[in-house]
């Protein structure tokens, strides 16, 4: 990367050297005071650039300091319309393969499709050698994350995932508390979050090319899927409830609230997983079956292993759809637990007292400590320059310019070293809740479920040690053309 700035940088100077005696350089060419030589800055694209797009590829260019040169999506008529106007010089592209094919001066790119387009999108970036900003779930299945961590370290690029509060500085308030033994060893970890707030636990929409918006490149949106006409409604949001192209609750979320224990306890892979998901019943005794979509609710019970930061094994409990555990007896009854209303949360509960937090994305996170003593501490947010989403993609750029392995890069608090086993984490939650929905008929015509049992986990090799119907989940099957 500094090679390739060096060079950028001599030719655009010597160039101006030699001419300078015909006209005269604009400042802004060369750079100095007040002004940022196009040789200095990254070269931007985004894929993915209307809703969370548009917040990633803004807050990346650093209020202009960097250049975007290139915008993708599959739909500029929708809110990307919005980031056409940020960027106009950008140039438009409905392909991301087409872009970064034609592009090959582009330096960095954000991605902030739906989920199941992540890994393809940043697959196919890093291979050429681009440093990649992926919206989380950082991919849509273990596998993907797996592949890209290591790809991150082969193409020695620079990466990170965007659950921006991993950037929060009160984060290091939560670990203080950890690392100095305030409330002892942690066995147990619950979380919870109010989502889904989409519709979700429904059957499938049908497909209806008819309302298929004239825009939409409904094939590109498709991308790794299986072939299908137009489904209704899935196009910009509700597609998150939708295996084949979301992760549910957990893939929303659970980056951002996951990542509060993942973290600062020095988790590794989940030895263990096991579900229950709440039935929905339209008619009397026959409870739906949707297994194509992520539930309307459920609970997620996973086990860790001794780590350095938390020498006792750890059970880690997951509720969503607006289940939530019981307000533990040391938090006064009047306080919340995690955020506002209790809505989010998460509860570090060790032998000594208990730390609650809100959901670690743009909200504030309201750490507290709870002592069995009585004492409560709530650190004060710092003072100073907020930047947008705590300098999240502000951060990676500069690592990005400051090359793999730099310090810079070291210190970011979401790339692919870490954000791969914590993603992997994540998707072990839907891994069990598809898992409980397998059936099979017996003898007599009724329906046995035979997932619905503790799954054993080998984190090392990413299987299922005592169902092997389950192994089926931990990757996908890819439409060709989209393959990792």
């Amino acid at each position: 990367m500094k090679q390739k700035n060096n060079s950028r940088r001599d030719f655009i100077r010597k160039g101006a050297l030699a001419a300078a005696g015909f006209y005269i350089v604009p400042r802004n060419v060369l750079g100095g005071p007040g002004f940022i030589a196009p040789s200095d800055q990254l070269l931007l694209a985004a894929i993915g650039a209307g809703g969370k797009g548009r917040s990633d590829i803004k807050n990346a260019s650093v209020n202009g300091r960097e250049r975007v040169v290139a915008l993708c999506d599959v739909d500029f008529s929708g809110s990307a319309a919005a980031t056409v106007k940020d960027f106009p010089q950008a140039k438009l592209f409905a392909d991301y393969r087409v872009m970064l094919d034609q592009m090959k001066e582009i330096d960095a790119v954000t991605i902030s499709t739906p989920d199941h387009v992540h890994g393809p999108a940043a697959s196919f970036a890093m291979q050429r050698g681009k440093h990649v900003y992926v919206q989380k779930p950082m991919t849509h299945n273990i596998k993907e994350a797996r592949l890209l961590t290591e790809m991150a370290r082969k193409y020695k690029v620079v990466t990170q995932m965007g659950n921006q509060g991993a950037s929060n500085p009160l984060l290091k308030n939560v670990q203080g508390w950890i690392d100095s033994g305030k409330i002892g060893k942690v066995a147990k970890v619950q979380i919870w979050t109010n989502r889904p707030v989409w519709p979700q636990g429904n059957a499938m929409p049908k497909p209806d090319p008819s309302q298929k918006p004239k825009d939409l490149d409904w094939n590109l949106w498709l991308g790794p899927a299986p072939e299908t006409e137009y489904i209704p409604n899935l196009h910009p949001f509700n597609w998150r409830g939708w295996w084949e192209y979301g992760t549910g609750a957990l893939g929303d979320v659970g980056c951002h609230l996951i990542d509060i224990p993942f973290r600062t306890l020095g988790l590794m892979y989940p030895t263990d997983a096991e579900c229950s998901v709440g039935s929905v019943y339209s008619k009397m005794w026959t409870p739906d079956y949707n297994p194509e979509g992520a539930p309307a609710s459920s609970t997620i019970t996973l086990h860790f292993n001794a780590t350095k930061k938390n020498p006792t094994r750890l059970e880690m409990s997951w509720m969503d759809g607006g289940i939530r555990p019981p307000h533990p007896e040391i938090i006064p009854a009047d306080h919340d637990i995690g955020g506002p209303g209790s809505a989010n949360g998460v509860l570090m509960i060790g032998e000594k007292g208990i730390i609650s937090t809100n959901i670690n994305d743009s909200s504030p996170l309201t750490p507290k400590l709870y002592l069995n003593d009585g004492s409560i501490e709530v650190p004060v947010e710092p003072e100073g320059v907020k930047e947008p989403e705590y300098g999240h993609q502000r951060l990676w750029v500069d690592a990005c310019k400051a090359g793999f392995n730099s310090k810079e890069h070291k210190g970011l608090t979401s790339s692919f070293d870490y954000a791969g086993p914590m993603t992997e984490t994540v998707l072990m939650g839907n891994l069990a809740i598809r898992s409980y929905m397998l059936r099979k008929q017996n003898e007599k015509g009724a329906y046995e479920f035979f997932g619905r049992r503790k799954l054993l986990w080998d984190g090392e090799n990413t299987r299922i040690t005592n169902l092997e119907e389950a192994n089926q989940f931990v990757s996908r099957q890819y439409r060709k053309g989209w393959e990792i």
